[in-house]
């Protein structure tokens, strides 16, 4: 999940939406680490679940990354009230948990999910669907899981 998320960062600009969703435990941080590593930000990277939401300035130049948990968040209006759309342009904005809540902040937005294998004999490994939403997105090779 981590050189995944590392992969992903080479591709994400400012202004990008990285919805993220999967099961507890299915990688959804480790993926955001990547993320954060990739994009050369100020660090560690750990779950926002407690605080929501966290920002991570860059290091090299480029943009933060803006890490939220909308786990505990029950509506739209809840994220809405986090002021995420101020720093949208111009940071990389990651998502846990965020189907449902966040899309109204995008037209475009990348969305993974992130599956961990049912049984002990499907192995370690995870199932990850990765789709881009909207122009941004259009004729972008993402990377394969």
């Amino acid at each position: 999940m981590h050189e995944l998320g590392r992969a992903l960062a080479r591709l994400l600009r400012p202004g990008d939406l990285v919805v993220l969703t999967g099961d507890l435990g299915a990688g959804k941080t480790t993926l955001t680490q990547g993320v954060g590593d990739g994009l050369g930000v100020r660090g560690p990277v750990t779950s926002p679940t407690f605080v929501i939401s966290r920002v991570h300035p860059s290091l090299v130049g480029g943009p933060a990354l803006v890490h939220v948990d909308a786990y505990r968040l029950g509506s739209a209006g809840e994220v809405d009230d986090l002021d995420l759309d101020t720093s949208l342009e111009e940071a990389v904005t990651v998502v846990e948990w965020g189907a449902g809540l966040v899309e109204q902040l995008a037209a475009d937005r990348l969305e993974v999910q992130l599956e961990r294998p049912s049984t002990e004999a499907d192995g370690e490994g995870r199932r990850v669907v990765l789709r881009g939403v909207g122009a941004r997105w259009e004729g972008v090779e993402l990377p394969a899981p």
